[in-house]
């Protein structure tokens, strides 16, 4: 396994300078945003050279790119706005494959309108569920045009709000294009943190040959995830990345949603679980 990092957890004036501070803390894999080189999620159009550049930054430091951030709102009740990202994600795919990635991460999204990782009612309804499986479709068109695969993460603010969900999805799909991210810490509803160990394990059972990448994020005692650095929490550490050793899994660890203040703290405690 690999720790690595979000890149945008470090916002500088270049990229190359984000990749410094990322080699600072001795880290070599990371997940790309193309709002680390001033462009949307989602840009309309990229130019070639900001291609080379990327690719250059990560070479002359021995970068990895891990993952591209997709994301969207795959069931927006603003159905132009959906259409226009949708145009534009074939973009994103080339430019993926283009930096020397391969996996594109997603968001399943909400009915809510102005936030997509904020629930809504309906969002386990029938017909969320067909406009994420239309949504999809057309992702894993243009996934297989330019030779990516799709990340979807369940979490709970979302319609897949489940790795029952992520099953279910991944069951009706039938595609070797879509595989999972697994981050912990987003399977907890605020309030409710019951049977951690259990939840996880639960995961791991559903979902354990589809995960492709993983994130490292903590769980705070409200249910809130992200707030606090890794090992300050309640998350099960120790049975997280023991499962995933078990099981072979060669991927990379991903941290987010921390701030930049505490990124040496939580490289420490997930080097030490890493290694023991």
């Amino acid at each position: 396994m690999q720790l690595g990092i979000f890149a945008k957890t470090f916002p500088r004036r270049t990229f190359g300078e984000s990749l410094d501070a990322v080699i600072s803390y001795g880290l070599r894999v990371v997940h790309f945003n193309f709002t680390c080189v001033e462009l949307p999620v989602l840009p309309e159009k990229i130019d070639p050279s900001v291609i080379a550049n990327i690719r250059a930054d990560c070479a002359a430091r021995d970068i990895s790119l891990v993952g591209v951030s997709g994301t969207f709102n795959m069931i927006n009740p603003d159905v132009p706005a959906l259409r226009n990202h949708l145009n534009r994600f074939p973009t994103l795919a080339a430019a993926t494959r283009a930096i020397g990635c391969e996996l594109v991460t997603l968001c399943t999204g909400t009915r809510d309108p102005e936030d997509m990782w904020r629930a809504h009612p309906e969002n386990g309804s029938p017909q969320a569920w067909r406009d994420l499986l239309g949504s999809m479709e057309e992702a894993i068109t243009v996934a297989e045009q330019h030779d990516v695969l799709l990340g979807v993460e369940p979490k709970t603010a979302n319609v897949v709000s489940s790795v029952r969900k992520a099953r279910q999805l991944l069951d009706e799909l039938q595609s070797r294009r879509v595989k999972i991210v697994l981050d912990p810490a987003n399977l907890f509803h605020r309030g409710a943190v019951e049977h951690i160990r259990e939840t996880i394990a639960e995961a791991f059972q559903l979902l354990g040959t589809d995960i492709v990448i993983t994130h490292a994020k903590e769980l705070a005692p409200d249910g809130t995830a992200g707030s606090l650095a890794p090992g300050r929490g309640i998350l099960d550490w120790n049975y997280y990345l023991d499962t995933l050793a078990h099981m072979n899994f060669s991927g990379a660890v991903v941290m987010h949603g921390l701030d930049e203040s505490k990124v040496g703290e939580a490289t420490r405690f997930l080097r030490s679980k890493l290694s023991d």
